[in-house]
């Protein structure tokens, strides 16, 4: 479906009629603004990833016997019918 989309002519087009609406003025205006966005959006990206493991908690096993214990189940009580 978008196989030939970013052919060169293709690309060409779309700058040659964003020229004509913004004009040439504004289209460098237009490309820091986007290229500070991508920055921004990038710089937040890392540091959500940075702040990700550290905000859920490791899940916390309990801790296995001492060598050389054994662990013993609490006695039951039989009642006598």
């Amino acid at each position: 479906m978008f196989e030939g989309l970013f052919q060169p002519s293709h690309l060409i087009l779309v700058l040659i009629v964003a020229l004509l609406v913004f004009g040439p003025s504004k289209l460098p205006q237009i490309g820091a603004g986007l290229g500070k966005s991508i920055r921004d959006f990038k710089k937040a990206m890392a540091e959500a990833s940075d702040d990700a493991p550290s905000a859920v908690p490791a899940k916390q096993l309990p801790e296995p016997p001492a060598a050389g214990t054994v662990a013993t189940a609490a006695p039951t009580e039989e009642k006598k019918a």
